[in-house]
């Protein structure tokens, strides 16, 4: 496949980019996919290389361009900043790059009410867009959270403690996007807040899957536009909820938080959990920065298998997105 960046540039690796007349040969698909990367400043590449690899291994033959975006509102340093100005299209290109789907990840909050982020105005205005300007958008996370409150005034709930691991989700019913899928697929989840199942289907949304534990997982919403919901994190690799575990830690020893974090459910073997809960009792009692150098070596269950999920799903939605491309535009709904 090519995958195709802002500014047009492909990645150079002749393994991830055939040539131009091969493509224009096999009478390929082409579509346009952006990403709209709010993730904090110690997230930003990371989420950047994993949606960017799903939609890689995904394409089968349909040619990529692929475009990286990121809200002004949200708070960035100065690396990132510079970052975002070399390597990422402005926001306000959206209209003009023709996007097909687009996907919008979920932000650090800032404020206890989502209305009162920062960054809430601009979001909105991407909600609108997104409804009559894309096949399908994947609103992931917090963003699933906005948008869903945005257009339907539905409201997330404050958990009692963080859902942080990675849980045993079902399929609730059948649908394109999860075609293919196990009965039963892991995916991580890592929150503050929920949205309950009784309260999105009240107001029309499709449960797709769900967790007994860690509750609604994947829902969609047929607009103008379909729009797909992730309140988990089907695109984390392996070691992304240790890099978010070892964060809250390292804040919570610095004195940046006030609770200590929950170890991840489902996540590393038991003979870390048991070094982890040690660690924790000392570090309760001493809470010194210089504390995490002695942190033991963690292992991770070798069952988490992580991302098996997301190729199928990203699978499905490049194909949807190609098949409605080949659709008249009188005939979409």
């Amino acid at each position: 496949m090519t995958l195709l960046f802002d500014k047009d540039r492909p990645i150079k690796s002749p393994a991830l980019a055939p040539a131009q007349d091969d493509f224009e040969r096999a009478g390929a698909a082409e579509l346009t996919i952006g990403l709209v990367n709010n993730m904090p400043d110690s997230a930003l590449k990371a989420t950047e290389r994993q949606f960017m690899r799903l939609v890689q291994a995904a394409s089968g033959n349909i040619r990529i361009n692929f475009h990286c975006f990121s809200l002004p509102a949200v708070a960035r340093s100065r690396q990132a900043s510079e970052h975002i100005a070399h390597d990422y299209a402005d926001i306000a290109d959206l209209d003009r790059l023709g996007i097909d789907g687009l996907i919008v990840t979920g932000a650090e909050p800032v404020a206890p009410s989502l209305p009162d982020e920062p960054f809430w105005a601009q979001l909105t205005e991407i909600i609108e867009w997104a409804k009559i300007n894309t096949r399908s958008t994947i609103w992931s996370c917090l963003a699933a959270h906005a948008a869903v409150k945005h257009l339907d005034d539905v409201e997330r709930h404050r958990l009692a403690e963080k859902c942080s691991g990675v849980y045993d989700c079902n399929k609730a019913s059948d649908d394109w996007l999860t075609r293919g899928l196990p009965a039963t697929l892991k995916v991580s989840h890592s929150r503050y807040n929920e949205l309950r199942e009784n309260e999105l289907a009240a107001r029309g949304y499709e449960i797709l899957t769900r967790s007994d534990l860690a509750g609604v997982d994947i829902f969609a919403r047929q607009l103008e536009s379909r729009f797909i919901f992730f309140q988990g994190h089907p695109e984390y690799d392996a070691s992304s909820l240790q890099r978010e575990y070892m964060r809250d830690l390292a804040r919570f020893l610095s004195g940046e938080r006030d609770s200590y974090p929950n170890i991840p459910a489902g996540y590393f073997d038991e003979a870390t959990v048991a070094q982890l809960e040690s660690f924790e009792r000392r570090a309760r009692v001493n809470r010194d920065p210089l504390l995490a150098a002695e942190l033991p070596g963690l292992t991770l269950r070798s069952d988490i298998a992580a991302g098996a999920a997301a190729d199928t799903i990203f699978r499905n939605w490049l194909g949807f997105l190609r098949e409605e491309a080949r659709e008249p535009a009188s005939s979409r709904k």
